[in-house]
């Protein structure tokens, strides 16, 4: 089992597994903070509380980030194991593999993707898990929770530059998500010429909706709210 994994082949394939983790969190995590939108923000304050206190949505969300992080560190050590060995990025694979952009600096994206996530930890996650958020009160009293729609509401009105970062960082992660959504399929064994062809238009229109899902939400608070 080791050596199949130190090939070139084992190593893609465990980036295609731990990037479908990165493609399930992206899922929920947009779906999640699109609620940002509606109403109040009871509806976004009660979800919020929901994955951090049910014990299975919490380990869930616990997976599908360790598996996200993993993808990360994965990526950087091979890329720069092939960048030792020759100049090629681990994005690239076979004779039916589609060349693009994104194709060639995928380690680039998602360097830049990674220091964004930093900095969007910092300011919202250990804020709102671990830190001083105010509790507001639902259904007459009886549930109360950390006001998390408060704190990104008004960050995201407070802070143009954040805005501005956020959306820079959507839109590397739809490119990031056009080659990885794809590749990640092709690499587990949907690479004939049908297929191909399927998931180039899938990959597209998922790291369109990632993008344009996540770019939105400041959009919203800045000019909207």
């Amino acid at each position: 089992m080791n050596g199949i994994f130190s090939t070139s082949l084992g190593r893609k394939l465990i980036m295609s597994i731990t990037g479908l983790f990165l493609i399930l969190f992206l899922m929920v995590h947009l779906g999640t903070n699109l609620l940002l939108l509606i109403g109040d923000g009871e509806l976004y304050n009660k979800a919020a509380h929901t994955l951090a206190t049910t014990p299975l949505l919490k380990a869930v969300e616990i997976m599908l980030a360790l598996g996200f992080i993993f993808h990360i560190i994965y990526a950087t050590i091979i890329t720069l194991k092939n960048r030792k060995a020759r100049p090629v990025g681990y994005a690239k694979s076979g004779t039916n593999e589609l060349t693009t952009w994104s194709s060639k600096n995928m380690y680039i994206l998602g360097f830049a993707i990674l220091g964004f996530l930093v900095i969007h930890i910092i300011n919202f996650f250990l804020k709102i898990r671990y830190g001083d958020v105010p509790f507001i009160s639902y259904d007459n009293g009886i549930t109360q929770m950390h006001n998390s729609y408060e704190l990104v509401s008004e960050f995201f009105v407070a802070y143009w530059w954040y805005n501005l970062i956020y959306i820079a960082s959507a839109i590397l992660l739809g490119l990031h998500l056009s080659h990885g959504f794809w590749s990640a399929f092709h690499t587990i064994g949907l690479n004939n010429i049908k297929w191909i062809k399927r998931l180039n238009v899938a990959s597209c229109i998922y790291a369109a909706i990632v993008a344009a899902g996540f770019t939105i939400i400041p959009l919203y608070f800045w000019f909207i709210h």
